[in-house]
């Protein structure tokens, strides 16, 4: 038996959480074409007979803007110290800057082992890849590169063999029969902050959190749920309400369907928008809304 933990690091839209999901073959986060997607470090588990891969999903590489995303910056470089293995997530179809090249660098230097996924091969020209291969070998760049695609399911397989051969020998790290380490409580709040993030451009969803403030399964087996969407300004309410709450009861409508899916029950789903001004910036609303500080 082989086991451990792999923190999947990478830059902003990089693919690191549609990688894990179809990895795990569930989805444990959530994903959006925007930058702050992912927040918190989200363990994604897939157990086999002979192997278990325990995928640490964590915020993606990006320029600290407020306490928020400078608490993530911090998330990511925690997790790259405390696993046994670091799996770097490179968007191909972005090329090769020097700024990749120091970001690999840096995690190079974290301690563990590494090796990078080239992501989104399925959207880049293939003659590319020998090119930017050879070109991170010639910055020092000395690891293993495995060109995949999470989206066209392109060398996924071999992406996970590989990660088996590179795990510790050892019992099981999570004994229990699950995919995440996170509460579907959580994973219900993702799911409305998802909706938002693909819904709004712009600054709109970056200035968005989720509170659940009900999650309770009725006797009838119907679950109650109550969330706030908190935005930061007046404007963003109006935005999210939309003309005649038509934004709201679109998003609360995809939300839902996705809640009733990932819950495999029907949900009774109410929202509300409110205003907490400048709340990435405050400790104290940061803690209340579940980001630790």
């Amino acid at each position: 038996m082989r086991s451990g933990f792999i923190g999947v690091i990478g830059k902003a839209n990089a693919g690191k959480s549609t990688l894990i999901n179809v990895l795990v073959g569930e989805k444990v986060a959530i994903v959006s074409p925007k930058p702050q997607t992912t927040r918190d470090a989200i363990m994604g588990i897939l157990t086999k007979s002979d192997y278990q891969l325990v995928f640490v999903d964590t915020p993606g590489i990006y320029k600290a803007q407020s306490r928020l995303s400078d608490m993530m910056a911090k998330t990511a470089e925690t997790a790259s110290k405390d696993v046994d293995f670091i799996l770097y997530v490179h968007d191909g179809h972005g090329g090769i800057t020097d700024g990749d090249i120091a970001l690999m660098k840096k995690f190079m230097s974290a301690g563990s082992p590494m090796a990078i996924a080239y992501t989104k091969i399925d959207i880049m020209p293939r003659e590319n890849i020998p090119a930017d291969i050879k070109k991170l070998y010639e910055n020092g760049i000395d690891v293993d590169v495995l060109p995949v695609s999470a989206r066209r399911y392109t060398n996924i397989g071999k992406l996970e063999a590989y990660l088996a051969e590179k795990m510790p020998e050892g019992d099981k790290v999570i004994t229990e029969d699950i995919v995440s380490d996170k509460s579907e409580r959580f994973m219900v709040s993702e799911i409305m902050r998802e909706k938002v993030l693909l819904k709004f451009d712009k600054e709109v969803p970056h200035g968005v959190a989720v509170c659940v403030n009900v999650f309770e399964k009725k006797d009838n087996g119907v679950y109650d749920i109550n969330i706030d969407i908190i935005c930061e300004k007046q404007n963003h309410k109006s935005i999210l309400i939309g003309k005649q709450g038509r934004a709201i009861k679109e998003i609360s409508s995809f939300a839902r369907q996705d809640m009733e899916k990932f819950l495999g029950a029907k949900v009774f789903l109410t929202t509300y928008v409110k205003v907490k001004e400048d709340w990435r910036n405050r400790p104290s609303l940061l803690k209340d809304f579940g980001y630790g500080l």
